[in-house]
């Protein structure tokens, strides 16, 4: 071929850049009619089995448009942690087991809230009814857990929500997950150290307060608490020592406090079913459900957030010795112990004495007192010492863990990532985030920033049911060994654009893969056989997650803050409601991955799509300083990224300027792989070929 329309196998190779769809071109311009070596008319004609291009970055950078540029940019943010990298092999110890992380899912489950919360919602809200708002919270919350289980099993490493988010969304939405996370963990921590505080301090009559304030004075300045709170961060401080001892010492001391809190729960629950009184919810005290439906919906949402620490287990899975059951298992497990836990004990509450008279600070310490069982208070107070004990252990474990889970893949300081040699755990973020949870319980009012557990445990929930819907719709990753095949399967290679060409209609031909229409639909949906595979069930999400937003807001604020009218608030209901449906028939209508050997949830999509929807609900539900707030954390954190993560990020040094070759390989199945791949000396490639032939 002559007039720059061929390029011959034994020709050098001209340079050319890459766009951003991958395509080459010629940085200088060519006359009229001829193409670079890399034009895409080129390769549809060509003949020739093979190309290279060399990447020009200083033509790059000065010939590109600002669309380009930008377009560049745009899926350097959304880049993606391959999911095949998720192995067992980790540099921290796999010494959990079933039972361990159970007992810590139950440890960051059930805390101060089944002493407190009980007592709170009956009174204020649900009446004996509570039971039942613990009732629909534990399936709430279930949906949620179930998101947890599947990706803690598909993917055996520490991170939780982060990681998950990170290998199925991409790289800014998981730094801001992470983020967030970090933030709850270090409130949340410090919020119980200053619960188990104050509870040791009322039991001895508030004589510690009342030293500190006599020799320390009562602080008046906004954001600082009343008088510096020793006790709490002593409490960190020491709980941290432990934890950077290492995970079975951790295990231990949370089986410890665990075994203790639930024998009081035992007995609480024996003994109150023998002092129970039926008649304390009969009509005459005000009946079984005082507050209406509203009242229970209004107790669910706040017994929500009693079992928010299940994340711990997901965040242990890379110590976990077979997480691929052991996590899911634990999951279901500690849900269903703390749920019973809550369901038992807020009856019994309600049984022992009428409902309308407890006391929300020490509601059970109380009702024992009032039945002349005076000496069960102090079992109530060991009680609920022992289970904040477990609560703090939780946070202090899960915290540095997600910290290096970030930090290991270069968004946050590499600092995080050391783990200790002996004790095979990451002890610079477990020291470092233990005394800056000191400090904050130390010195900060708390109060006003404890709604912060809500929305960052929310927004991290409505991720990771998301994450779910995208990663089981999304084509499986390709073996990303030299050998491009995995073992025990044979591929056939096709190097030139033209032979890819030809193989077009076979691939179309072969089973229907993640994406794709569901092939007995395709008589029925014939205008969404036509979109590219992926494209419908993109555009379905999205619109799933907006309409979930809007049929949100008329749920939440249609009938107070909208002042709507009752056929526009119908209206918008309906209209809302059919969106979010036809979305999930649309996702429902296309192919998803092949079941997995690992655990996977049921009625996808259906099942994350309703704990989407729920999130979201109880997000609109706070208030709106929590969200300014939340938005200014979000700017704090887009600054260390920008500043730091986005050029440390370990995905952003897979991105070399080499030589680069493309081939199309052709699997057994029929599915079509394009790879791009380096281009090394004939001696390395050789020894490549003969080992992938072995």
């Amino acid at each position: 071929m002559s007039g720059g329309q061929g390029y011959s196998r034994g020709s050098q190779p001209r340079s050319c850049v890459w766009n951003a769809y991958g395509e080459g071109r010629r940085p200088t311009a060519s006359t009229s009619g001829a193409q670079g070596p890399c034009s895409p008319g080129l390769l549809a004609s060509d003949v020739s089995r093979s190309w290279l291009c060399t990447p020009q970055p200083s033509a790059m950078a000065r010939g590109l448009p600002s669309t380009t540029r930008l377009a560049r940019f745009c899926q350097k943010l959304n880049r993606l942690k391959p999911l095949e990298e998720s192995s067992m092999e980790t540099s921290l110890r796999r010494c959990l087991s079933t039972l361990d992380l159970t007992l810590l899912g139950v440890g960051g489950m059930v805390g101060s809230g089944l002493y407190v919360l009980t007592g709170t919602v009956a009174k204020d809200m649900a009446g004996p009814a509570v039971l039942l708002s613990f009732l629909v919270a534990a399936v709430a919350s279930l949906l949620a857990a179930l998101c947890y289980a599947e990706f803690g099993a598909r993917v055996p490493r520490t991170g939780s929500a982060y990681l998950f988010t990170y290998v199925s969304m991409g790289e800014i939405w998981a730094f801001l997950i992470g983020w967030n996370v970090l933030l709850e963990y270090l409130i949340g921590g410090a919020a119980v150290a200053r619960a188990w505080s104050g509870y040791l301090d009322a039991i001895f009559n508030h004589s510690i307060r009342n030293f500190t304030e006599s020799h320390m004075g009562v602080w008046q300045m906004p954001f600082l608490a009343h008088y510096p709170d020793f006790l709490a961060a002593g409490i960190l401080l020491v709980a941290s020592a432990f934890v950077s001892c290492g995970a079975r010492v951790s295990s231990w001391l949370n089986h410890t406090f665990s075994a203790i809190s639930m024998i009081v729960i035992l007995l609480i629950i024996i003994l109150g079913f023998i002092l129970a009184r039926p008649h304390n919810w009969s009509a005459e005290e005000g009946g079984f459900a005082p507050f209406g439906f509203s009242g229970i919906l209004a107790g669910t949402a706040t017994c929500f957030y009693a079992f928010v620490g299940f994340d711990v287990i997901a965040a242990s899975s890379e110590e976990a010795k077979n997480p691929r059951w052991a996590v899911p298992m634990a999951i279901a497990i500690s849900l269903g112990l703390a749920a019973s836990a809550y369901i038992l004990v807020s009856t019994v509450l309600t049984l022992m004495v009428p409902w309308h008279s407890l006391d929300p600070d020490s509601a059970l310490a109380d009702a024992f007192y009032r039945r002349g069982y005076s000496w069960a208070g102090f079992i109530v107070a060991v009680g609920s010492i022992c289970a904040m004990n477990t609560v703090l252990l939780s946070n202090l474990f899960s915290l540095p863990r997600i910290v290096y889970a970030m930090a290991a893949d270069g968004l946050f300081f590499q600092v995080f990532a050391r783990v200790h040699p002996r004790t095979q755990v990451p002890v610079v973020g477990i020291l470092v985030f233990g005394v800056l949870m000191a400090l904050l319980a130390l010195l900060l009012d708390l109060e006003a920033l404890v709604q912060f557990l809500s929305i960052g445990t929310l927004l991290a929930y409505t991720f990771v049911a998301t994450s779910i819907i995208v990663l089981r719709f999304q084509k499986a990753s390709p073996p990303s060994s030299p050998c491009l095949a995995s073992p025990g399967h044979t591929a056939k290679k096709y190097d030139s654009f033209s032979d890819h060409i030809q193989l077009v209609g076979a691939a179309q031909t072969s089973v229907s893969e993640p994406g794709q229409l569901r092939p007995a639909l395709k008589p029925f949906l014939g205008f969404l056989n036509g979109c590219r595979p992926g494209t419908a069930v993109a555009w379905a999400l999205g619109i799933l997650v907006v309409s979930a937003i809007s049929l949100a807001c008329v749920l939440v604020f249609g009938n107070s803050d909208l002042r709507l009218p009752r056929w526009g608030y119908v209206l918008l209901l309906v209209v809302s409601g059919a969106v979010f449906l036809f979305s999930l028939l649309v996702l429902g209508a296309h192919q998803q991955q092949k079941k997995q050997d690992t655990f996977q949830i049921p009625l996808v999509p259906l099942t994350p799509a309703l704990s989407i929807l729920l999130n979201i609900c109880l997000m609109l539900k706070l208030s709106y300083l929590t969200w300014l707030r939340f938005i200014f954390w979000l700017l704090v954190g887009l600054v260390v990224y920008f500043g730091y993560g986005i050029w440390h990020s370990k995905e952003n040094q897979r991105e070399p300027l080499e030589l680069t070759t493309a081939h199309y390989v052709v699997f057994p199945s029929g599915s079509l792989e394009e790879t791009v791949q380096a281009v090394q000396p004939a001696g390395q490639a050789a020894d490549q070929e003969s080992a992938c032939a072995e």
